[in-house]
């Protein structure tokens, strides 16, 4: 992780580019916009039914598929099937996350995490509390954490007599993303103003002396700090693989000893990212000299003496990585973040994405679109093709969104690359088991487009346990097929409108 400019941020930043077509211009203190008027049900036709279905029965993967594309200048809708069909999007939900917080708090946004004193330093020495408080940053990691030691150091600080409080109450905490997801999914972890690592442990295990030697670290390219907040026991059993409890001061799994084999390593979710990143961060102190008490967690939000800060990486480049990477938990902290901005009684995910929503329906033009939470990882959030078209094309193909969008290779309905081609694709992609989603910006020739498309087969999907959700037979074949129909679609596209 690189260092990263101070913080000088105005909420009343200026987007470029919000509209499309003309390169208006919208203000993140809620101005008006001058908007392309909203699309009519009777604006979806289907151009050639036919051909559209065979590549649809040929892919094989049953369920519903709905799809828009328009002209992304005109507005044009030039072909569209099940339009108004509400569906998952998946992680599609990101790119209207992405927008969400574009908007609310403007791209060059940063996210601060500030170590505070109670009292003031005398002589190196706190006669009070010192207070670690996060404020939102998704990006945290231990290496940053270990800079942010140094610089206590280098104030001078050798003591501290009080306690050591840890903070992340500039976001409300949320035990985990999505309830319906196994325990043990990394991706699925606990969201909170103060984060680290993506709010995972990592896991390791190797065979020692016919035992395993195990260890659970918040780990980087630089450190291994071993936790002692989070505690592994492994059980001779088969099933289930993973167990886990919450004791208040330590996270407890155990893990079935018949799957472990030869060894091997994975990240678990933190559900106390505060506590966790305050152990780290104690053990850095300690490597400069300051010994901290264990750390204790602070309701609401820290004040006193401003020791050190430590700012992330402008907001614009944070969601370029996460459209990239698709990370949950970056997904979540910019959505809270945003609607926090909005309304101080945002007090969760689901009273966030429901502003998010509401935010939808007024800027965007949506209007059957509903959130469950910002990264798309819970299956109820429900967003149309209409709705995600209608959505792109008012936010504009020269838009901060368009220019932050994953670039993805052509490929033609039977997954080859697409050879030759002057075409381009930036689009974020969606996918769960047995869902998938794409959608964004098509530049053909002279043409430029806007689509979406969205498959689930909820009969499979639905049929699914908890415990199956992890790696369900038949899901990796099911969403490669999916694929390939996206790529169908959009090469059929290509050759019919690219001018």
């Amino acid at each position: 992780m690189t260092k990263n400019s101070a913080l000088t941020v105005s909420r009343r930043v200026m987007l470029g580019g919000l509209l499309s077509g003309v390169g208006q211009v919208a203000l993140a203190d809620g101005m008006g916009l001058s908007l392309r008027p909203l699309l009519r049900s009777d604006d979806f036709r289907p151009v050639s039914a036919a051909a559209v279905e065979a590549l649809i029965s040929k892919s094989n993967i049953g369920g519903k598929t709905a799809f828009v594309v328009a002209n992304a200048r005109t507005g044009q809708i030039l072909d569209s099937r099940n339009p108004v069909l509400g569906m998952p999007p998946a992680s599609v939900a990101k790119s209207i996350t992405a927008q969400y917080a574009l908007e609310t708090l403007g791209p060059t946004h940063a996210f601060s995490t500030r170590v505070f004193a109670s009292a003031p330093m005398l002589n190196g020495r706190i006669d009070g509390d010192l207070i670690l408080e996060g404020g939102g940053d998704p990006t945290l990691d231990t290496n940053a954490i270990s800079e942010l030691a140094a610089a206590l150091k280098s104030t001078g600080l050798r003591e501290v007599t009080g306690r050591f409080l840890v903070s992340g109450g500039a976001l409300p905490h949320v035990d985990r993303i999505d309830r319906r997801q196994p325990e043990h999914l990394g991706y699925n972890p606990a969201v909170s103003g103060l984060n680290l690592n993506y709010n995972r442990v990592h896991f390791e295990w190797k065979p020692s002396g016919g035992k395993y030697a195990v260890t659970m670290d918040a780990r980087s390219d630089r450190f291994r700090p071993e936790m002692s907040l989070t505690q592994m026991e492994i059980v001779d059993r088969k099933f289930p693989i993973y167990t886990y409890a919450n004791g208040g001061s330590k996270e407890r799994w155990t893990v079935a000893k018949a799957a472990l084999g030869k060894g091997g390593s994975r990240w678990l979710p933190v559900r106390q990212p505060e506590q966790y990143t305050g152990e780290v961060f104690r053990i850095f102190a300690r490597s400069h000299g300051i010994v901290l008490r264990t750390p204790e967690l602070m309701k609401g939000r820290a004040s006193g003496v401003v020791l050190v800060q430590r700012h992330s990486s402008p907001l614009q480049s944070i969601l370029r990585n996460m459209l990239k990477y698709s990370t949950n938990l970056t997904a979540e902290v910019t959505g809270l973040s945003a609607s926090v901005a909005r309304d101080a009684t945002v007090d969760g995910l689901a009273t966030s994405a429901d502003a998010m929503s509401e935010w939808m329906h007024a800027r965007l033009g949506a209007k059957k679109s509903r959130f469950v939470d910002h990264s798309g990882l819970g299956d109820r959030t429900r967003v149309t093709a209409g709705d995600m078209v209608q959505a792109l094309l008012r936010i504009g193909p020269d838009s901060t969104l368009s220019s932050i969008l994953k670039p993805i290779a052509l490929r033609d309905a039977n997954g080859n690359p697409r050879k030759g081609s002057a075409a381009s694709l930036r689009a974020k992609t969606g996918t769960l088991h047995f869902v998938s989603g794409l959608a964004g910006f098509i530049t053909a020739g002279r043409t430029e487009l806007a689509f979406a498309i969205f498959s689930t087969n909820a009969a499979r999907r639905n049929a699914l346990s908890v415990a199956e959700r992890e790696r369900p037979p038949g899901a990796r074949g099911w969403n490669n097929q999916a694929r390939r129909l996206q790529s169908g679609l959009i090469d059929r596209w290509i050759k019919i409108y690219g001018g």
